[in-house]
């Protein structure tokens, strides 16, 4: 391969040329069962007639004008997200990392709005918001950080799924504003907070005049079970970030805001050139219609029972298996030991996986799947493990 592309990624020796549902096919003819759907992206799987006739519409009349004018398909966008999350208003840009750069700015002018001149956000141990200079001083990983020194300042830190730890920053740091989390840690190793731990938050920002804000950038477009994770307890947060599936493979991200959170960016505060132009917006309206039509939430909510119930019957007799975990088609497996090579070894037999965190088999497959889809993969699981461990 040519060397003319900076050395960021990893990138393994497979190239693929066309995709259809959960299936991908390489340049060479060879087909693979995509159960990674580009981290969490192609939810609706690959070449979804819906929104590729959604792009194909809109290329065809208006890629571009800027946010200097009105925009039909943004607006149309907007108020499909605001309907389903009960959300009031929504910045758009082009990517997760760019819609948590929202967020962050939302509650630092928030801060100042009140008087305080360092206004701080608690952030959570093993999360992950992004690789801009702000987002990756938000995340919670030393290595996302190494080299990028002096981080950006005002964040802090505090153990995931321990509302405790929330409680003692909240009588001990005056300046703290908001909180960060994400409802499911995905690149942490998909870990799921106990029940009551959102809603905790949420009451504790209300006592504290805190926001509440949520990156949904993994977790949203029902890939939980629910259209947002943090649906599952009844809350709503002041401010939510969504990326990734918005767009099934068109690079689209959200912030969306309730409240005076939503009334705090003004003109001249924020913006973007790309953000929410005509093609992206008509693609992600037509990745909601199609969830929408085709009862994808509750979809998903069943394949990822289905699947975590087989795999942990299946798995039971292997002990190298510590945990197997799920919410809704997030679904992690976690070994006693690493097992990065694991995704080479699913690559040469034909299924796209990741490994997170060294030792947990994380799986992002597509809402679109069949039962036997389902089926077919929990079945190739169990195998690669078997043969690994």
């Amino acid at each position: 391969m040519s060397n003319s592309i900076m050395n960021t990624y990893g990138r393994m020796d497979v190239c693929f040329s066309h995709g259809e549902g959960v299936w991908l096919w390489d340049d060479k003819g060879s087909k693979y069962f995509d159960a990674l759907c580009g981290i969490a992206v192609t939810g609706l799987g690959h070449a979804h007639p819906n929104v590729s006739k959604a792009i194909c519409e809109q290329a065809n009349k208006l890629l571009h004008t800027s946010n200097l004018y009105q925009i039909a398909a943004q607006q149309q966008l907007a108020d499909k997200l605001t309907s389903i999350s009960t959300m009031d208003r929504v910045f758009f840009s082009n990517s997760g990392a760019e819609a948590n750069e929202a967020m962050i700015k939302i509650a630092r002018l928030f801060g100042s709005n009140k008087g305080i001149s360092k206004p701080a956000m608690v952030v959570m141990e093993h999360s992950f918001h992004g690789r801009t200079l702000a987002t990756l001083s938000a995340t919670g990983n030393r290595k996302v950080q190494a080299g990028f020194e002096p981080l950006v300042s005002g964040f802090v830190r505090a153990p995931y799924d321990d509302i405790e730890a929330l409680n003692t920053i909240a009588k001990n740091n005056s300046n703290v504003v908001a909180v960060m989390v994400e409802p499911v840690q995905g690149e942490g190793g998909v870990h799921i907070p106990k029940v009551g731990y959102l809603k905790a938050i949420r009451e504790l920002c209300d006592k504290n005049g805190w926001l509440m804000m949520l990156d949904e950038v993994q977790t949203g477009m029902g890939r939980t079970g629910q259209w947002f994770a943090h649906q599952h307890e009844g809350i709503v947060p002041d401010v939510m970030s969504l990326a990734k599936s918005l767009g099934n493979g068109v690079p689209i991200g959200a912030c969306l805001a309730k409240g005076i959170a939503a009334e705090t960016l003004v003109p001249g505060t924020h913006g973007s050139t790309f953000g929410g132009n005509p093609l992206v917006c008509a693609a992600a309206v037509a990745v909601i219609d199609a969830i929408e039509k085709d009862n994808l939430v509750a979809r998903a909510e069943h394949l990822g029972a289905l699947i975590n119930t087989q795999l942990i019957e299946k798995c039971a007799a292997i002990e190298a298996v510590v945990s197997i975990r799920n919410k809704g088609l997030m679904i992690g497996v976690e070994l006693d030991r690493p097992c990065t090579e694991l995704v080479g070894i699913a690559l040469k037999e034909g299924l796209l996986i990741n490994v997170t965190a060294n030792s947990v088999i994380r799986l992002l497959p597509p809402l679109v799947m069949s039962d036997d889809d389902a089926n077919q993969l929990v079945d190739r699981i169990v195998a690669l493990i078997k043969a690994f461990v």
